[in-house]
Order: C-alpha cells, then structure tokens, then sequence
C-alpha cells in the first residue's frame, strides 16, 4: 500500500497512522503466534503422549518436524520474499499456517500430528523468514530500535502466557486446541497485513537456489532423524551412521553449491562479517540450550512429579515471567548499549541458571527449579530483543530478507538438532539404567520392553500403574524407584551439556560480535562506546 492512503487524513486535519506500525503490529502478531505455537505445545506433550500412544522419538518428531520444515524453508522463503514480496509472502505463509493448525489439531493419530506438525512449519517459515525483513525495510533510525524493541518484547510475552495458556487449554479443553486457538489469531494477522503493511523486495534478487534448498534440506533431515534415532537404536547403529554420514555428504555439498551459485540461497560473503556469525552462534545456542530442554523438564514436571498441565504452566510462569521483564529492559537498552554487553552476558547468566536446575534427586521438589528457571528466564529476556536487531542490523536493507532467514534458520537447527541430541541422551541414559534394575523383578520379553519404553520416555507414573496391574504394589513401587532414578539422572546429565552450550555460545559471541559492524541507516555513521 502507498502513502496516498493517509493523505485524506492529512488535509481533513486529522493524525494518520503511519503505516509502519501497522506493519509492526502485523509482524508481531504473526511471531507471537509462531513463538505461542512452540512453548504451548510443550506443556501438552504427556497428554499427547498419553492420548496418542507416543513414544519418546514420537514427540521429538511432533516437534522437530515442525522445526525441520521450518529450518529447511526459510532460506528459501527468504529468497522468494525478495523476489516476490515480503508482504505477500506473508500472507501465503500465514494461510499455510492457519490451514496446518486446523490439521494438526484434528489429527487422530500421532503420524498425521507428526505430518500436519510439518505442513503447519512450511506456513510458519514464510512468516519467519519475512516478519524482520518487513520490519527492517518499514523502520529507520530510533524508530528501527522501538520496533526491535517491541517485537523482543512479545517474544517475551508468548514465552511468557505460552505454558499457562497451553495449560489452561489442555486441563480445561483439549490439547487439540492449542492448535485451533492460532485460527483467529492467523485471520487478525491477515486482515491487519493485507491492509495495511506494505510491500518490499529486493531489486537484485534472482530466482530461488532449488539445489541448495534440496541438498540442505535432506542434509538437516537426515541429521535430525540420525540423533533421534540414536537413542533408541545407539550411536554405534549403521542406520544412525549412514544418516550422519549422508547428511555431512549433503552439507558439503551444499556449501560447494553455495560457492557456485549465481543467486544462493546463502550468501557466503555475509560470513565475513563476524557480527553476522556471532549472531547466528546465539540463534543456535539459545535455542539448542534452554529451548530444547524445556521438553524434557515439562516431561519431568508432569510424568515424575504429577502436576496437570495448567499446573505445570504456572510453575514455569518463573521463567516466562522474568523472560518478559528482561525483554522489556533490554529492548530499552538496545539503542543505548553494544548489543554484544547484552547477548554475552545473557548466554552467561543462562549457562548459570541451566546449572542451577541441575542437582535433582528423586526427593527434589518443584521448587528445586525455581532459582534456576528464574535466571534462565533473565537471560532469555537480555538474549532475544538484541539478537533480533543483530539478524538484520549488518546488512543492506535490500539484503534483509536472505540475512532475517539465516537467522531465523539456525533458530530452527538449534530447535531440532538440540531436542533430538538431548532426547537421545535422555533415553539412552534412562534404558541403560532401568533395564538392569528391572531385568531381574520383571521377565523378559515385552512386558519388560514395554516398561522400558515408557520410563525411557518419562512416563513413570504410567509404567508403575502398568507394573502394579501385573505384578502388585511392590512392582508399582520397584518402578518408580527405578524410573524416577533413571530420568533424574539423565534429566541432570542433559541440562549439564545444555550449560556448556550457553557458556561456550557467550564466549563466541563476545568475541564476534562489534558494533562498527551494524549498518546505520537513515543517519550518519557513529561510533558506539565499548564498540
């Protein structure tokens, strides 16, 4: 849309709506709900588990898959949004996303979850790849900062309402309807952006790079699926190192085709720049760390503990709540302070939460989580707001849309490689731990297996309920001693490697990271102090 819209308003005297916050509105809708979308669905993972008979690999696929499609798309979306239009990108992708709620939640099985979880992310990538793109070509100057500023803050938002609103709607609804809930958000998000926002492109974009979205989706699939598989198979598996094996052939492969693309999807040079890398190293970090455990500690919180889903939403209302008050400082804070100060320091302090969650034991209470969920959730909230303007900030305008789904890309690879890493671990750790306990009070064969299975996915309640059916109280007591051991141990074990990841991640952007990296645009060039 064009500014000739506003000039009535302008001559009859009265103030127009710049069209820009519109467009600001209309992206932060469409994130909020993306985001929503990824912490609701944790808090109804064990009443999917339950409902569906799913597995622990059956629930890193609900979420990987969604993940995956994401991650596999959004370099490509970026590139068709260049070319075609970021706005009706958008609109393409937030039909797309509508349509694959509907399914998902209809779904009747866990394979078509599995599946309607995928189509839901090829929407989800068109609205990734293009919503900073929008935002970047529609702000300039302080306004550029409040708009950052402002979508690090509802990011903070759908963290925070995401596991209460995802508890609320399973205790009291369905898990169905953490799906159908997005459909009136995704009309709102229509209305506003086909009304509103205008349209955006890049000049100089040539056509898609078809081989490198081939080779580079098929090479973070079968990497995906080689961890998953990992842990119900081993790492020592030939299917799990043909996978591993197929996906580095392909990753190179994709690099090689990089270099000898007109057009790429991935524009190589953009490496050059180690604010840009420093950037991409927190988009993976914060979400292979904290992210990707959040599944496994609501899994812990609901199948070990006992709470209901509204009740395990409340209690990581510790963390949401004080991602949302730290994302609202550092959105503040963005304009005045080198980004670095912010995102090293966050993945710092979230290294030490991670490391406060840790030292569970089978009599720890809930509130052993409350310290480190605290911290953890300071740091996610000094973390977003400035990683989002990093995405962007060090590039043309007119390269936007390529550099916000890079960014977002790597979001989406820490999202499903951490989340298949850790639930490898986990239920690796948790069946070499419970099967000898087990072998020699249960008999072989699937009675043992089926007990096995369920504890290496943290069902322990269930699978003591399944022992005490067939074997008395004492069976129901043995397993859950056994299990509630098991998937404390592992839970540790995994939120240790989760730490490392933060430090190590902190340490690399602190290095990478420099302000006189970022593009100023709309005003002369300045230093930052501390750059």
């Amino acid at each position: 849309m064009t500014d000739t819209a506003t000039a009535p308003a302008h001559r009859a005297g009265r103030p127009a709506t710049d069209p820009k916050w519109w467009t600001l509105a209309a992206v932060c809708l469409g994130v909020f709900m993306l985001l929503l979308d990824i912490t609701i669905v944790n808090v109804a993972l064990p009443d999917i588990q339950t409902e569906l008979d799913a597995s622990i690999s059956d629930l890193q696929w609900v979420i990987d898959a969604y993940a995956l499609s994401l991650a596999s798309l959004l370099l490509t979306a970026g590139s068709l949004a260049d070319l075609y239009g970021r706005k009706r990108l958008f609109l393409v992708g937030t039909v797309l996303f509508t349509l694959g709620s509907i399914a998902c939640g209809a779904a009747t099985d866990i394979t078509v979850l599995t599946w309607s979880r995928a189509f839901q992310g090829i929407g989800g990538a068109a609205m990734f790849a293009t919503a900073l793109a929008l935002l970047a070509s529609a702000f300039r100057g302080k306004d550029r900062g409040v708009a950052f500023g402002a979508f690090g803050a509802v990011t903070g938002v759908a963290v925070a309402i995401g596991p209460v609103l995802g508890g609320v709607l399973t205790s009291g609804l369905s898990w169905r309807w953490i799906f159908f809930v997005n459909v009136p958000l995704c009309l709102v998000a229509l209305v506003v952006t086909a009304w509103r926002v205008r349209e955006s492109h890049d000049p100089r974009a040539g056509r898609p790079d078809w081989l490198g979205f081939a080779t580079f989706s098929v090479a973070l699939g079968a990497l995906v699926y080689g961890l998953i598989e990992a842990g119900q198979l081993g790492w020592g598996s030939t299917r799990v190192l043909w996978s591993l094996g197929v996906a580095a052939v392909l990753l190179v492969g994709f690099v090689v085709s990089q270099q000898r693309q007109r057009s790429p999807m991935l524009d190589l040079s953009l490496l050059r720049k180690p604010t840009f890398v420093g950037g991409l190293v927190a988009a993976f970090g914060v979400s292979a760390s904290i992210f990707s455990l959040l599944t496994y500690l609501v899994i812990y919180v609901q199948n070990v503990l006992g709470y209901s889903a509204v009740e395990t939403g409340v209690r990581f209302l510790f963390l949401s709540a004080a991602s949302f008050v730290a994302a609202v400082a550092a959105g503040r804070l963005t304009e005045k302070v080198p980004v670095k100060w912010l995102i090293a320091p966050g993945f710092l302090l979230l290294g030490t939460g991670l490391l406060l969650l840790r030292g569970l034991t089978t009599e720890s209470a809930w509130t052993h989580l409350i310290p480190g969920m605290v911290v953890c959730g300071l740091a996610i909230g000094m973390i977003n707001p400035p990683l989002a303007s990093t995405a962007v900030g060090v590039v043309p305008v007119e390269r936007s849309g390529m550099a916000s789904g890079v960014n977002s890309t790597f979001r989406q690879v820490g999202i499903a490689t951490g989340i298949a890493a850790l639930g490898s671990i986990f239920a690796q750790q948790v069946t070499d731990a419970v099967r000898p306990a087990l072998a020699s009070a249960v008999p072989s064969g699937d009675a043992l297996d089926g007990l096995v299975a369920a504890l290496s996915g943290g069902q322990v309640r269930a699978a003591a309920e399944a022992a005490g059916t067939r074997g008395g109280s004492a069976a129901a007591d043995l397993v859950t001693q056994v299990g509630t051991t098991g998937v404390v141990d592992a839970l540790n074990h995994i939120t240790l490697i989760s730490a490392v990841v933060a430090y190590v991640c902190g340490a690399l952007c602190l290095v990478l990271i420099r302000q006189r990296d970022f593009v100023v645009r709309g005003e002369a060039p300045a230093s930052t102090p501390g750059a």
